[in-house]
């Protein structure tokens, strides 16, 4: 039996707006349950996704009052790291880890060492750049779904959300572009709605 999980991360309501599209929440029906990687900036959006799903939320640096923000109360939904075993895999999930050339060290070899020192995740969910992106990287496969809200830090518009696909052993990730009438695949190779505003 296979196990989809809906991915979300940065939607900074109600910094970007009151409320966070529809179109998230009808896509989102019929997931087991909802991974959302952090920057929620109020936590009653998580109450919202949980009538949809149960709701698994890693804590990113909008909830820590970051940018004068409102420092966001500890929730049982909310914790810096997830690890969550589904079906045969083992599936991470945290607000940041380096998936680019950084600075010296700041590899996510030594996230991975810091962050789930007692076994390596076969997959991780992350946030924080609002820039989709699946990739494997030391063997693990990557996911941000980028951001509903503010993708690629542009201004408030329809941006992107995400799935994971687990059936035993085999995680299979997907990004989606929100439109006027839901949800459609995001075209990796086309021009981006946000470049062309």
């Amino acid at each position: 039996m296979a196990t989809r999980i809906g991915l979300i991360a940065d939607t900074h309501i109600p910094e970007a707006r009151a409320t966070l599209w529809p179109q998230v929440y009808d896509a989102f029906e019929g997931v087991d349950c909802i991974f959302h990687g952090g920057d929620v900036h109020d936590l009653a959006l998580l109450d919202e996704l949980e009538k949809v799903a149960p709701v698994y939320c890693a804590r990113g640096n909008g909830e820590d009052g970051s940018g004068g923000r409102p420092i966001q109360p500890e929730d049982p939904r909310v914790k810096y790291v997830w690890t969550v075993e589904i079906e045969s895999l083992t599936v991470g999930l945290t607000h940041y880890i380096p998936v680019e050339d950084g600075p010296p060290g700041l590899t996510l070899e030594r996230f991975v060492a810091r962050y789930w020192p007692e076994k390596t995740p076969d997959v991780i969910v992350s946030g924080d750049s609002h820039t989709e992106l699946i990739a494997e990287i030391d063997g693990i496969l990557c996911v941000n779904p980028g951001s509903p809200t503010y993708p690629h830090n542009y201004d408030t518009q329809y941006g992107t959300i995400g799935f994971l696909d687990i059936h035993e052993d085999r995680a299979d990730a997907s990004v989606w572009l929100i439109t006027d009438d839901g949800i459609e695949p995001f075209d990796w190779d086309a021009i981006p709605p946000w470049k062309l505003r």
